[in-house]
């Protein structure tokens, strides 16, 4: 990749170091969509997985590489040769593949984790490179731990690996550990003792556990990276990774300081983040910077006054900007195809005749509960009736009695497959019963690791959406549900976690019988 010095490349790994975090966990379906969404973002290289971690991420990463054509798609792979050579049978279909390799270079990895002296990792550095180079000229090596290495230890290897033809160097902090300042001075220091950088891309991989990814990432850009390595919502190992959205638009609304440019399509970012949303389940928070609910809402009556006479006085950037419209259509059950397909189109989702229709019962069947219907209840709507498979199980029929006299009792009928079956459950509330009627149909008992109700809209008749995590032997997967009935909602969430795990398990049925 030869380097364009007032560009900045950016690195998704939404669908690997940000999949892999508790609860952010996708089926092959879904990390397809996001990485159909990433490409039409504009993303310069998207990360797929860990293909040697499981038969499921290798067949995720394979599909993904056949399918994007736009972005690179890289593997990431250990400095070993099994790691590789996994990897480059994953991508090696890719338009524009690439190997990322990594070993660890601080002392305290080296000592304790790797048990290896430097000469040791430094020859395994070397080899994975010159190995990954010879299935493809584009090769990114990371030395992880690197903010808490020696420099000059860090210098040597970083030297090594260019020698043995890597492109992209990266630079993690691993655990989130530097300052901007600190970080900052690493990579000018890098830059003034490597003496063969040529035209190798420095990249600045930062985690936030100080609260300073995108912080240490501005600083590593201002000191000569040009690639960022970060995620969508800024999801991801413990406390997340450097937030995409705010990074690039950090770069977009301060160009007088930073003189640079990405090739992200700035008005899907909004779009992203929501499809995002959709399929792990996990709400970004209201405060969250470019597209949390409040990041273009005011309701002080001085932003209000000002914004009125001139949006530039309380808006540093404008929500179109990002792909959030500051005007609403209001949908109801008045409402024709007509009109919610031109929404849908507004909003970029372009369905056909019969995906219309099914949204839009299902749009009428909500405003008969509900009085206004905004963008995220067509989204929950769209998931749910469109993005999702082919079911195994499917809600038919609840009913709760609930009180502080009665015992919680949930009637159900639900399909299984082509049978139609009703049972009753018992518990300590109305959703403790609902599960528990649930788990009586389907003859499953996996364990729950979390549940979580949160507010689609404002209102207090918002839709009430719903996530639901099981556990399977070492998976866990996410489930959601949408409805104005939170205890409805709560049922759609448990099954539709159900769905997950049985489309989990024939995915790597399927990988076995396939690799077999």
């Amino acid at each position: 990749m030869k380097k364009d010095k007032n560009r900045v490349y950016i690195f998704d790994t939404s669908l690997r170091d940000g999949e892999q975090s508790p609860g952010n966990s996708m089926n092959t379906e879904e990390k397809l969509i996001l990485a159909r969404q990433l490409e039409k973002l504009g993303v310069d290289i998207i990360e797929a997985g860990f293909p040697i971690a499981s038969d499921g991420d290798f067949d995720a990463v394979r599909q993904i590489a056949r399918e994007i054509k736009k972005s690179q798609v890289a593997g990431l792979a250990r400095a070993n040769k099994q790691d590789i050579d996994r990897a480059w049978q994953a991508i090696k279909h890719a338009a524009k593949p690439r190997i990322h390799t990594f070993i660890s270079s601080s002392d305290i990895h080296l000592k304790y984790q790797l048990k290896k002296s430097r000469e040791q990792v430094l020859k395994e550095a070397i080899a994975a490179v010159k190995l990954a180079c010879s299935y493809t000229d584009n090769v990114e090596f990371s030395p992880m731990d690197a903010t808490r290495s020696d420099k000059d230890y860090l210098v040597e290897m970083v030297s090594a690996v260019i020698d043995a033809g890597a492109a992209t160097v990266n630079i993690p902090d691993t655990v989130g550990y530097t300052i901007p300042e600190e970080f900052g001075n690493l990579i000018a220091y890098l830059f003034a003792h490597v003496k063969n950088m040529g035209n190798t891309i420095i990249s600045a991989h930062c985690h936030n556990d100080l609260g300073l990814a995108v912080a240490n990432s501005l600083a590593a850009i201002r000191n000569g990276a040009r690639q960022v390595e970060c995620t969508i919502n800024g999801i991801g190992e413990r406390a997340g990774n450097t937030a995409m959205e705010e990074i690039v638009m950090a770069l977009a609304t301060r160009k007088d300081m930073y003189g640079l440019y990405t090739k992200i399509k700035t008005e899907q970012i909004y779009k992203s983040s929501r499809l995002l949303t959709q399929i792990t389940g996990i709400p970004v928070q209201p405060n969250k910077a470019i597209v949390g609910a409040n990041a273009f809402a005011h309701e002080s009556g001085i932003h209000q006054d000002g914004l009125i006479k001139e949006k530039i006085t309380y808006e540093i950037m404008t929500p179109q900007s990002v792909g959030i419209s500051d005007t609403h259509i209001v949908l109801g059950k008045h409402s024709g195809r007509n009109a919610i397909s031109h929404h849908l189109k507004k909003m970029g989702y372009t369905l056909n005749e019969e995906q219309i229709n099914r949204v839009a019962a299902k749009v009428k069947g909500l405003a008969d509960v509900k009085k206004d219907i905004y963008d995220e209840d067509l989204e929950a709507i769209l998931y749910e009736e469109i993005y999702r498979g082919e079911d195994k199980y499917n809600l038919v029929y609840l009913n709760v009695v609930s009180g502080n006299v009665a015992i919680p009792t949930a009637t159900m009928e639900m399909q299984v497959g082509k049978e139609v079956m009703r049972d009753a459950g018992f518990g300590n509330g109305p959703v403790d019963a609902t599960f528990a009627a649930i788990r009586n149909i389907t003859k499953t008992n996996y364990p729950l690791l979390k549940y979580a109700v949160n507010a689609i809209t404002g209102g207090a008749d918002a839709q009430g959406e719903v996530a639901v995590q099981l556990k399977y032997n070492e998976h866990s997967v996410v489930g959601r549900g949408a409805h104005p009935d939170v205890i409805v909602a709560s049922a759609k969430a448990y099954i539709n976690a159900l769905n997950r795990l049985e489309f989990l398990k024939d995915s790597v049925k399927k990988v076995k019988v396939e690799l077999s």
